[in-house]
């Protein structure tokens, strides 16, 4: 076992990490190593996991197999939420000008969202701040 944590932690690089041989929370069915994942800011492990081999005994026969949980309410405490970024509302189309219109602004690295036809008035789940809009033989981009 000692030779796998060794190689293990060869592969990691530099990635601090602890081994705690000591650590048995889990379980009854782990049968090999089992691991958890902390993270700063979380008071307790983001993850748990391990081998579980003999667990296939239940289905007939027992097999080599690992798993993890991931603690979703943990995860969300300690992510940084991102800023939204303000999006393009688009009519629905893949031809013609507004076709090449709506190529043009993600080609400038802007997020267009087309907006399937008879769903012009639901709730605005992109925050658009900006609709792409045809004047005369051109289409542009104005404010909400």
């Amino acid at each position: 076992m000692l030779d796998d944590l060794r190689t293990t932690a060869s592969r990691i690089g530099s990635t601090r990490v602890t081994f705690d041989l000591a650590h048995v929370r889990g379980y009854a069915y782990y049968s090999g190593a089992r691991f958890a994942i902390y993270v700063p800011g979380a008071s307790d492990a983001l993850v748990r996991g391990g081998r579980y081999d003999e667990v296939g005994a239940v289905f007939g026969r027992n097999r080599p197999a690992a798993g993890f949980s991931l603690d979703i309410k943990q995860l969300v405490s300690v992510v940084t939420p991102q800023p939204l970024k303000a999006a393009i509302r688009a009519p629905w189309g893949s031809e013609g000008a507004v076709a090449d219109a709506i190529a043009a602004l993600r080609q400038q690295g802007e997020t267009v969202v087309c907006i399937l036809p008879g769903h012009e008035s639901e709730v605005d789940e992109f925050h658009c701040d900006r609709e792409l809009v045809q004047v005369a033989d051109r289409w542009v981009v104005r404010a909400i």
